[in-house]
């Protein structure tokens, strides 16, 4: 977690590793902890939020139905998803099941959607810009 200012507006962003296992209820956890509205939450979730973060369909569990509606009930959204949502661009190959997925997540609180004009994947990094 880093403290910035950008613009005169005090901004947090914390990067998230989840662990394979429980990946969810961490994320679900870290979530709850957070209370600033000027947080963009990002990382590796080792979980799918949405069947469209997946190129074989597969059903979410309950876990993860959960930690959608604590993203939901903390009025979160996925901005990298808002800036392209025409295109489904896969962060993982998984050889083993054939298919390719999205656990990279950019979240943040939607009341402060305006703030961002462009948001940027790298394979390494994100780059998100503001006003």
């Amino acid at each position: 977690m880093f403290k910035r200012t950008i613009h005169q507006q005090d901004l947090t962003i914390i990067n998230i590793y989840a662990p394979n296992n429980r990946a969810a209820m961490f994320i679900k956890q870290t979530l709850l902890n957070q209370k600033d509205h000027n947080v963009i939450i990002l990382g590796d979730f080792n979980t799918l939020l949405s069947s469209l973060n997946r190129s074989s369909k597969q059903k979410l569990n309950k876990e993860t139905t959960e930690l959608n509606n604590t993203i939901n009930n903390l009025d979160l959204t996925d901005i990298y998803r808002i800036f392209h949502s025409s295109m489904n661009k896969y962060t993982f190959f998984s050889a083993a099941h054939g298919s390719f997925s999205k656990t990279d997540h950019i979240l943040c609180h939607k009341a402060t959607l305006s703030k961002y004009k462009k948001v940027e994947y790298y394979p390494a990094f994100y780059r998100i810009m503001m006003e």
